[in-house]
């Protein structure tokens, strides 16, 4: 899979499942402050007259060569893990086939998304 490709897809996982990932297992997700905004400028340097979401700062931080870590707030830490632009390069493509499928028919929902990012973060699913 090109890296593009597995960015578009994670990017999509993180716009429809990133919540319902949070919420469903006890998680939190972590990042540094200085990151986000420094990500944010990137992003409106090059698109001044376009609203910046959320997901879009999330992927300019790895594509700054920051981190993301979902943080196991239920758990004492047990499920913490911190991902870059490479994991994401290297493992989306590792995921259940059956989502990965749905992501390419353009028929994807927060399931998918879910499997998406637990494998990212995981290199598995471990919840649900």
């Amino acid at each position: 899979m090109k890296p593009e490709l597995s960015e578009s897809i994670f990017h999509s996982a993180l716009c429809n499942g990133l919540a319902y990932t949070l919420s469903g297992y006890g998680l939190s997700l972590g990042y540094s402050k200085a990151e986000y905004a420094a990500a944010k400028e990137v992003i409106k340097s090059q698109n001044p007259n376009e609203t910046v979401c959320y997901e879009d700062v999330l992927l300019q931080i790895l594509k700054s060569g920051g981190t993301l870590t979902l943080i196991d707030e239920e758990g004492e830490g047990k499920y913490n893990s911190t991902i870059t632009l490479q994991s994401v390069h290297d493992l989306v493509p590792q995921t259940p086939l059956r989502s990965l499928a749905n992501y390419e028919d353009e028929n994807d929902d927060a399931e998918d998304a879910d499997a998406v990012l637990q494998t990212v973060f995981y290199e598995e699913i471990i919840f649900g």
